[in-house]
């Protein structure tokens, strides 16, 4: 296929994508769910897992191997650049705006599912080894594993949050601050378990850990205070602040590939390290980022998609599931359940921050992206850990509507999609944030 045939297939490609990506973001929204929730089905739907069975194969002629190389380089500067927003929006008081209730569930709903995971495979190293004959064991895949089960997808928890009219109760701020702590932590331990594995270098796992380590400490101790002093003087900060973000971002992800790591390390590492005049994000840089990489990440959701077949998991791949699933939905509700109800919450507002962190979304695809890529996971676990990453994420609202019933707490705010009428739901939510409130005021 020569060049001119593949640029024109790659521009129908992602107008396809992005069209059908928009409209089951919508689906999903109007069944309640977030809207990642309906562009992943559309990834998992474009790919051999539904059009792909089609007769004449649509996926292979929309998708030929030409042309992914293309929408994959596309689909990792969104990552990248999502990646830098999760960094660039972390807010250092919001994690600590949780207090002792968010650090104790950030170590409960951390610790319990990453020993979970790490034991599964010790415990049933049959069930992986007939998904996945090899690389079913080692240091490596253990400590995925250990990570898989503990990720908590922040920027999906805080879009539920926002959505669920749940922003600025003691759940809603102890569930996001929590989020945020577990995914730093994630993060790290998955740098560490993938140093040395990249294809990019031949060094070893220690080599890389301190080679990144030096890059972290000049990123943090030298590029952010010159940047900051720069980004001070007049005029800099409107003008060049969102070009330096964008060079920022792209060359650390590059720094991290060339040491061996994924580039959504690098992203991360720029989003921390990118000054925040008054400490707050700048909407300059912030906005457009977003917006960019909100538009590209559905090529993201397509090329995983690509490597998904859900149609071909046989019954060990479901049993291999089942099993996946209990584990990780187990090892997230009751640690973090008790760990509020310890901290002092009662138990609505310990059964919704239990609920929350079992959100794995985006954050557990971009894991299990990584994975694939280092080649620490095959397709067969890979399709397996997608559809408990999807499976745990459409779980929320459902669980979130039960607890309500159970115990009162309002039903998504007026103008919510998915949300049914209810009588004197306006009453119920008022009377419950100020009782969220007071508890809240109480404590402090």
């Amino acid at each position: 296929m020569d060049t001119e045939a593949l640029v024109t297939v790659a521009i129908g490609d992602v107008a396809l994508i992005v069209i059908a990506s928009r409209l089951l973001g919508a689906a999903a929204r109007r069944c309640g769910q977030p809207a990642v929730v309906g562009q992943i089905v559309a990834g998992i739907a474009l790919g051999p897992t539904l059009l792909g069975r089609l007769p004449g194969d649509p996926t292979a002629r929309l998708f030929p191997p030409d042309v992914l190389p293309f929408l994959t380089v596309l689909s990792q500067i969104a990552i990248v650049l999502f990646m830098f927003v999760v960094g660039y929006e972390t807010d250092r008081r919001q994690l600590r705006r949780g207090g002792g209730a968010a650090a104790a569930v950030a170590v409960a709903a951390l610790l319990v599912p990453a020993a979970l995971g790490a034991g599964v495979v010790g415990l049933f190293p049959g069930a992986f080894s007939a998904v996945q004959p090899h690389h079913a064991d080692g240091r490596v895949f253990w400590l995925l594993m250990a990570v898989v089960m503990s990720v908590t997808a922040l920027p999906v928890l805080a879009a539920i949050v926002r959505e669920r009219g749940l922003a600025g109760t003691p759940a809603g701020t102890v569930a996001t601050s929590a989020a945020g702590l577990m995914d730093v932590a994630a993060w790290l331990v998955l740098a560490a378990a993938l140093a040395g594995t990249g294809h990019a270098t031949a060094r070893s796992w220690p080599v890389t850990l301190l080679l990144l380590s030096l890059f972290t400490a000049a990123l943090f101790l030298l590029v952010r205070p010159l940047l900051a002093r720069w980004l001070e003087r007049s005029g800099a900060l409107a003008a060049h602040q969102l070009t330096i973000a964008l060079g920022l971002a792209l060359g650390s992800a590059w720094v991290t590939a060339e040491l061996g790591l994924h580039p959504v390390f690098g992203g991360l590492l720029a989003g921390l390290a990118m000054p925040r005049p008054g400490g707050v994000p700048d909407a300059g840089v912030l906005r457009p980022m977003e917006q960019t990489a909100g538009l590209l990440l559905p090529l993201f959701f397509v090329t995983t998609g690509l490597s998904s077949d859900v149609g071909s998991l046989d019954a060990d791949g479901g049993i291999l599931l089942g099993l996946i699933l209990a584990v990780a939905v187990s090892g997230k509700l009751f640690p973090g359940y008790a760990a509020a109800r310890i901290s002092g919450m009662d138990p609505p507002q310990s059964a919704v921050v239990a609920v929350l962190v079992n959100t794995r979304g985006l954050t557990e695809l971009i894991v299990l992206d990584v994975a694939l890529d280092a080649g620490v996971i095959g397709p067969g676990l890979f399709t397996v850990l997608v559809l408990m990453a999807l499976t745990t994420t459409f779980m929320t609202g459902p669980l979130l509507a039960l607890a309500g019933r159970r115990w009162g707490f309002p039903p998504p705010p007026e103008g919510h999609p998915g949300k049914h009428p209810r009588k004197n739901s306006v009453k119920r939510r008022e009377s419950y944030h100020g009782k969220q409130r007071e508890g809240a005021a109480e404590s402090s």
